[in-house]
């Protein structure tokens, strides 16, 4: 079973030709409103992978909380610890250009009230996973809690914040991209670097994505793996962290290896850029495992 404690946004796409540059205003004849939030992205990745999926998190008293809501269920998440609160749903601003790249801005709004409360009984041998897009404390309080009832922790440092060391002692497995790494290892190194000296600095597993080149990962032992990109022509890479992050924890929660985990979710990342949205464009089951051939398996990382 995977919980997911985390956000849940509506957000509003501008599919436009070029991002705007600062002070400019680019002009884009319409918006699509559509559910999205780095939590609730990756429960329905989770879900869709085919893990039996719960969300934990807060919606606001106002009309955007029900399709937002009805979206999770409909890839197959388990809503009922879902709270909701006054105030605004999450809400996020979507700027994508036609090329695939994009900026985003987001307003917390009911993500703010999530509490560590909320997540209920924990049970040994499954899997928490965790963003930094609600309360810092409250996601360390998820972590730990769930560490002691020996549950897997998965943190995805995204947004990346600061955390405390004392936090990332109770992770098993730390998910971040290349910006991410530098903020936290210090950039002063390569990826493989940063990810072998997270990992031995806290005995965890450290995945550093890489954009069109892949991901790596690095195990508390030293042992690392590196798969590439699926090639894809791409339409929007909002939702592909996201399906990485929630397919990889699936997998893992219904017992792949690390190495095979680690394929499936490159190339659920790689099929999420085909297809605009961000929760829209995750691919399932059978998708996944059509592609796999396309994609070679994840091969030994050397020690540099």
């Amino acid at each position: 079973m995977i919980t997911v404690f985390g956000s849940i946004n509506a957000d509003l796409f501008f599919t436009v030709d070029t991002l705007p540059a600062r002070g400019e205003t680019v002009l884009t004849p319409s918006v699509t409103l559509q559910p999205g939030g780095k939590g609730a992205n990756q429960a329905a990745a989770a879900a869709r992978a085919g893990a039996p999926t719960r969300f934990i998190g807060c919606v606001g008293e106002d009309a955007l909380a029900a399709p937002v809501l009805d979206a999770l269920r409909r890839a197959g998440c388990d809503v009922s610890g879902v709270r909701t609160v006054t105030g605004a749903t999450g809400t996020a601003a979507v700027m994508v250009e036609r090329s695939g790249e994009n900026q985003i801005v987001v307003a917390s709004g009911a993500n703010g009230a999530v509490t560590a409360g909320q997540l209920g009984s924990l049970a040994s041998g499954d899997t928490l996973v965790c963003q930094m897009e609600v309360p810092v404390e409250e996601t360390a309080a998820a972590l730990e809690a769930a560490s002691r009832a020996g549950m897997r922790t998965v943190l995805n440092l995204a947004p990346a914040r600061p955390v405390d060391s004392a936090v990332l002692d109770t992770v098993d497995l730390l998910i971040l991209n290349e910006g991410e790494a530098a903020v936290l290892a210090g950039a002063d190194c390569a990826p493989a670097a940063q990810a072998r000296r997270l990992a031995g600095d806290h005995g965890l597993t450290c995945v550093v994505t890489l954009g069109g080149d892949g991901a790596l990962a690095v195990t508390a032992g030293g042992e690392g793996w590196r798969v590439g990109a699926l090639a894809v022509e791409a339409v929007d890479t909002v939702g592909a962290g996201d399906a990485f992050v929630g397919v990889l924890a699936a997998s893992l929660d219904t017992g792949l290896t690390l190495a095979a985990a680690f394929h499936r979710a490159s190339v659920a990342a790689g099929l999420a850029c085909t297809r605009p949205g961000a929760m829209a464009a995750l691919p399932d089951a059978a998708e996944i495992e059509a592609r796999l051939s396309a994609l070679p398996g994840a091969a030994q990382l050397g020690d540099g």
